[in-house]
């Protein structure tokens, strides 16, 4: 298929390269430390190309110039819009482009930081020496102490990768498909061993930098704000019990400060392979509830989904209420003497909330109202707490609460 190429300036290569980059989620910025130059906070822009807004724990908006170095590249993925037989209009910067954009975005306080992507061009260490040569331009020459997220190769020579994470803040390698099957059906020059051996090559080198003594002479530790990596939704038949155990495995086996899940967008000319519309996003909102209960609620994969019912979460309510309903034998729960462990599982209370919770009962006994200043929702988590004057009293059966509970149960939001 012939190749449409794009014109040469520098803004309308902006224009298709941060277009081409808005497929890949894994941009959030959180979990790193802060390097000492950097005085200020962005403020961003949303009209400004190539600028995505991430959002850190504590709910602050940190801007990022989030682009592809280029979109030309040697493998043909069939879910990927820049496979090589796509008919796309093609551009690439130069490492010098890619520098000099970085930096005057940030000169003007649009952005905090890059998020660099890339499709492969000539070799996989051809195009991991390309990225790594504008993180370290600009570290070493333009002195920058923005964040920096590079997105890297699986089969890069480790040597490479490993320079990466000596300028980059995280990086992180892309497991595509929730199972290797689909991989290897629909990506066959990526190799599901080359991901995790990569993978377990980064996991080994950040624990080797968290136990290093900091020295002056080096600016910081090993890639501090870890790795992460990105699946693709809706693609293949995985079903969310299948995502979950692979996120869950990932977790366990290569330490990821993040799994982002992409809803698979139908692409030009697809394979008919592929599915001809994309699955609903509430389904991508789920599975990042589900992912949030085992990673700081105490949730197992089982728990919240299981394949005897059907793999699948329930779209129209929360995991964790979902997971309430069925445990209506372990509710209500008293705010006044539950253990942290079991306040977690209060649909509607946070981990923040619950710590709160636990601060405030030290000097009082805590009412309702106490518990409604405290959480976002109250009519959310009213039906499963007893405090000093109150108890549900008759909200026993599941299809009432779920009547009762689940229109707020819709707002996209976290516990």
């Amino acid at each position: 298929m012939p190749v449409r190429m794009a014109k040469t300036t520098l803004k309308d290569k902006l224009a298709i390269l941060s277009d081409a980059a808005k497929y890949d989620a894994s941009c959030a910025s959180s979990g790193t430390q802060k390097r000492d130059s950097l005085k200020s906070k962005g403020i961003g822009s949303t009209e400004g190309s190539g600028i995505c807004h991430a959002y850190a724990p504590d709910g602050r908006c940190i801007s990022l110039l989030k682009i592809l170095m280029t979109n030309f590249c040697i493998y043909d993925c069939a879910y990927c819009v820049n496979r090589s037989s796509s008919n796309v209009a093609r551009a690439r910067f130069s490492v010098d482009e890619v520098v000099r954009l970085t930096m005057a975005f940030y000169r003007r306080n649009y952005i905090e930081g890059l998020f660099l992507s890339s499709g492969i061009i000539q070799s996989s260490d051809y195009t991991m020496e390309q990225m790594v040569a504008i993180a370290r331009k600009l570290r070493l020459e333009e002195n920058f102490s923005g964040y920096i997220h590079l997105k890297t190769i699986p089969d890069a020579s480790p040597l490479l990768l490993e320079e990466a994470g000596l300028f980059a803040d995280r990086l992180s390698i892309n497991i595509e498909l929730p199972t290797d099957l689909s991989l290897e059906a629909m990506a066959p020059e990526k190799k599901p061993r080359d991901i995790r051996r990569s993978m377990g090559h980064l996991r080994l080198k950040i624990e080797e930098g968290k136990g290093e003594k900091r020295d002056r002479a080096k600016p910081k530790r090993f890639a501090p704000g870890g790795q992460s990596t990105q699946m693709i939704i809706g693609a293949d038949g995985a079903d969310d019990a299948a995502i979950l155990t692979r996120s869950e495995n990932l977790y366990g086996s290569y330490g990821l400060r993040r799994v982002y899940y992409s809803a698979f967008s139908p692409i030009p000319d697809a394979s008919n392979r592929l599915p001809l519309t994309r699955p609903p996003l509430m389904r991508e909102h789920r599975l990042y509830q589900a992912d949030w209960l085992m990673r700081f609620y105490g949730f197992e994969r089982g728990e919240i989904v299981a394949g005897g019912d059907d793999g699948m979460l329930d779209l129209a309510i929360d995991p964790k209420l979902a997971w309430a309903l069925k445990h209506r034998d372990r509710f209500p729960v008293d705010v006044n003497r539950a253990p942290r462990e079991m306040l977690l599982r209060v649909p509607g209370l946070g981990a923040k909330v619950v710590d709160r919770l636990l601060s405030t009962r030290r000097h009082r006994t805590l009412r309702l109202e106490d518990v409604g200043r405290l959480c976002q929702s109250l009519s959310k988590v009213r039906p499963f707490i007893t405090a000093l004057d109150w108890s549900p009293g008759g909200l026993t059966d599941r299809e009432g609460l779920r009547t009762v509970v689940a229109p707020r149960a819709e707002q996209l939001s976290l516990f």
